[in-house]
């Protein structure tokens, strides 16, 4: 009888293993298309935010591939290429100082958080604030190599980090939202 519930206990725990493993790495995403007029539900557009304006302006973008899931904000993922230059990018929108690529999924193959990471490092591509507390307290973030390709992905602000550790916003932050209990 104690093999036959060491058994069971052991069946169980690979059971739920292998579920948490599919809720993580597989559930809840969705492709996201892109729309570079209206915003449709389950669209998206790629803007960045102007020097002169600080509001975010739609960009050019081809062959887009998108990710995201409802589960997280910072689960947004995606790549495409631009035909605009880095240098004309620079002259007319914000730069993001503090870009830091998020891991996605292994099975979303054109985002490799790694490598855009040490790109940017090496500045082999630059990072643009897309939008701002594009849902409170997190940031869209686009970097963009030389050739075109862009990356887009989702990360904490600093008002973020400081509301979501449960203290007040800081001086400088909107106000967050009312949380429902």
């Amino acid at each position: 009888m104690g093999k036959f519930l060491a058994g069971l206990i052991v069946l169980a725990a690979i059971i739920g293993g292998g579920a948490m493993y599919y809720l993580q790495v597989y559930a809840f995403y969705e492709p996201v298309k892109v729309s570079q007029d209206v915003v449709a539900p389950g669209t998206v557009q790629m803007r960045l935010t102007s020097l002169t304006s600080e509001l975010p302006e739609t960009i050019l973008i081809d062959d887009f591939e998108g990710i995201d899931a409802d589960s997280s904000p910072l689960r947004f993922r995606a790549c495409f290429t631009t035909p605009h230059s880095i240098a004309m990018l620079s002259e007319t929108f914000v730069a993001h100082d503090d870009a830091i690529p998020l891991f996605g999924p292994r099975w979303f193959g054109c985002f490799d958080a790694v490598s855009i990471g040490n790109d940017l490092a090496e500045g082999k591509a630059v990072a643009f604030l897309s939008e701002t507390n594009i849902i409170y307290g997190i940031d869209r973030v686009i970097a963009v190599y030389d050739d075109g390709r862009a990356f887009a992905w989702h990360q904490i602000n600093e008002c973020g980090a400081v509301v979501f550790d449960g203290d007040p916003a800081p001086d400088g932050c909107p106000q967050p939202p009312e949380r429902s209990n």
